[in-house]
Order: structure tokens, then sequence, then C-alpha cells
């Protein structure tokens, strides 16, 4: 019984980062401040990004997330001496993400749901990912396809709240590539070994934002363009993982060839 009550965290420490994270977003809804512009001026070309107290606490929460998430999994039975990093992308990601649709939900009843919501993935990722540190443990399995599902889910959710928020195309394409790129690595992290992708990770970032980049004058709503970006992330994704486990290429691509068809038909039928 003992044994199986350590492959979870504690609830203790598990309680106090989801709340500091919770909390950090809370203020942003009942705390008003003036923001500031930032600007980049070149010949022929000018940016200017607003950078609010919305933007810092989001930076803010997922710093938070990180040294929290660091903190419980030190916690781990099977804690050692290496370090964590691979533990801390996606509860790191998924709070940042968290923070942008919120933003945008700010003033409507809506962010309340957003706010809930959050709340459950932050508490999910955190804890698969605890128990992702063991892969003996018998919950691995589940943690590792949480995980996965998580991971795909936040990618969605940022990509449509960048198009909804009506972003230019010079911060959708690096955040595309940076999100898709870290996020495909985590996956592909997952398989139990100390392997890290690199290669695949940076060709499924750039095909990703490519396909960004090239969608974003197409007059597609933001459901429709988060499913046009985040099918191809999934099956590259898909592509290395059999790839990896030696199945023919041919059998290898049937799989995301059939998420493509099937992600891309229902982005141009919604």
């Amino acid at each position: 019984m003992q044994e199986s009550r350590s492959q979870l965290p504690s609830t203790d420490r598990m309680g106090m980062l989801i709340a500091s994270v919770l909390l950090t977003f809370a203020l942003t809804r009942f705390i008003q401040t003036p923001g500031l512009t930032l600007s980049v001026s070149l010949p022929g070309f000018y940016y200017a990004f607003p950078f609010t107290l919305s933007s810092f606490m989001t930076l803010f929460a997922a710093a938070l997330t990180a040294a929290g998430m660091d903190w419980l999994a030190r916690d781990h039975p099977a804690a050692s001496e290496k370090p964590n990093r691979e533990h801390l992308l996606l509860p790191t990601l998924t709070a940042f993400v968290i923070g942008t649709p919120l933003t945008l939900l700010a003033g409507s009843s809506a962010w309340w749901a957003g706010f809930v919501l959050g709340a459950v993935f932050l508490t999910a990722v955190c804890a698969a990912e605890y128990i992702s540190m063991d892969s003996s443990a018998p919950a691995y399995g589940f943690a590792r396809a949480g995980l996965t599902a998580v991971a795909y889910a936040l990618f969605l959710i940022l990509v449509t709240s960048l198009r909804y928020a009506g972003a230019r195309m010079v911060l959708i394409t690096p955040s595309i590539f940076i999100v898709a790129g870290l996020i495909s690595l985590r996956v592909l992290h997952l398989d139990g070994t100390d392997r890290w992708d690199f290669p695949w990770a940076i060709g499924i970032g750039l095909i990703c934002a490519q396909i960004g980049t090239g969608l974003h004058y197409w007059p597609l709503s933001p459901v429709q363009f988060g499913l046009a970006v985040t099918a191809p992330l999934y099956a590259l994704t898909m592509l290395s993982t059999s790839l990896t486990e030696n199945i023919p290429l041919r059998r290898a691509m049937i799989g995301p060839l059939i998420v493509m068809v099937v992600a891309w038909g229902a982005a141009v039928f919604l």
C-alpha cells in the first residue's frame, strides 16, 4: 500500500504549486495596470508588441511552475542526482499556454470556465509527469498517454488562441516553431529511454512553422487554423515514433496520412 502511494505526488506540495500558479492568473483579472508597448522599427518594417501585466504574469506563472515542478520531482522515491529537465518542460508549457486564452477571455464570464479548465490541465500534467519519473510504475503507460494527449491539446489551444487574437505572422511563426519543437521533443522522449531526438524535433518545428506561415493569410477560422497546424505535428511525431520502433516506412506512413486527411478534412468542413 505504501508503495502505491509513493507513486503519486505529495498532496501538500501539489496543492501549494497549483494554488500559487492559479493565484498568479487570478491577479491578472482583478488588477488593471497600464501596459508598455515594445516596438521594433527597421527600414520597411515596424512591429509593436503590447507588454501588459497579463503578459508578465503569464511568464511568471510559467517560471513558477518550472520551479514548483522541480521541487515536486525531488520528492519522488526514484529521484536521483541527474537533472529533471524533461519533467519540467510540459508543466511549464502548460502554464504558459493557459495564460494565452485567459488573457483573451479577460472581462468575459467564460474566463472562469477557462480558469477551471486550466487548473485541471495543470494538475493532470504535473501528476502525470511525477508518475512518469519511474518507467517501471504500473501507471506509467497511462501517464505517458495522458501527457501525449495533453501536449497536443495545448498546442491546439495555443495556435487557436493566437489566431483568434489576430497575432501577426512575425509572432505566430516563431511561436509555432518553438512550441511544436518542444512538444515533439518531449513526446518522443516519453518512450522511457534517455534519447533526445533533436533533429526530428527541429524538423517537425520547422515544418509546422512553415505550414502556419503559409496558412496565415488564408480566410480560416481560429479552429480551422489550429487543426490545420496541429495535424502535421501529431502526424510527424507519430511517424518518428514508428520509425524508431523499426516499423517499415510504408506501414509507418499509414497512420500519419490518416491523421492528416481526417484533421484537414475536419478543418475544411467546420
